[in-house]
């Protein structure tokens, strides 16, 4: 631990670096995949809408079952055929986006689908539009189920942009990598730890934004 902690003061540089490729790759990773994963939710949970919603579900479930290495590979295959990148920043996001879905489309999906109908229906006889409905009584009262999937996602996609240091996308995950082909503990401990804390430090900035933003009606 020591050790791990001397490599840290004479290489603050080196691993303020890698933290920067981590934010950047989870940071992107977890905002795009919130806008997707929210609105895809949004979507899929009107009222007879029930069958498309299983098969996006399902196929969701179905992603997060692929290994990772895997997702990666086949990611940086078919932007090599498209032209683009096909290795670094790219594919990493887009992997980790594939990833985040699941805990996000899901809890989207059922936090909006078990608001109590008495609601939508007294907004409804108050004039309300199906747009200010979604807006002003569900998305409201679906807010911290869908904070819920949000950190579970942005917990993942932080633990998983580790391995994108496989494929040139730089994070933490270097040290903990160069650490096992040169067995050098202090590296994977720098690694491994920092992962662990940047993980902590985002599901508590997370939960403290659930608390700011959650009507005090719901806290109760």
């Amino acid at each position: 631990m020591f050790e791990a902690y001397q490599f840290a003061s004479q290489h603050l540089e080196l691993v303020a670096k890698w933290a920067v490729e981590h934010l950047l790759i989870s940071g992107v990773a977890i905002g795009s995949a919130a806008v997707i994963g929210i609105v895809f939710g949004i979507l899929i949970s009107g009222q007879g809408k029930e069958r498309v919603a299983d098969l996006v579900l399902y196929f969701a479930e179905i992603m997060m079952t692929v290994p990772s290495l895997a997702l990666f590979g086949l990611l940086m295959l078919l932007l090599g055929r498209m032209g683009l990148s096909a290795i670094g920043f790219l594919p990493a996001v887009m992997t980790l986006i594939v990833y985040g879905q699941l805990p996000i489309l899901r809890n989207t999906y059922i936090a909006l689908r078990q608001v109590d109908p008495a609601f939508i229906e007294a907004g409804r006889g108050m004039g309300m539009s199906e747009r200010q409905v979604l807006f002003k009584i569900k998305l409201p009262m679906a807010l911290p189920v869908i904070f819920a999937g949000l950190r579970n996602a942005m917990v993942l996609i932080i633990g998983i942009a580790t391995i994108a240091a496989l494929i040139g996308a730089g994070g933490f995950g270097v040290p903990i990598f160069r650490g096992l082909r040169n067995a050098r503990m202090d590296l994977i401990i720098i690694g491994g730890v920092s992962v662990s804390v940047l993980a902590l430090l985002v599901d508590g900035s997370m939960a403290l934004l659930e608390r700011f933003v959650t009507s005090k009606g719901l806290k109760r």
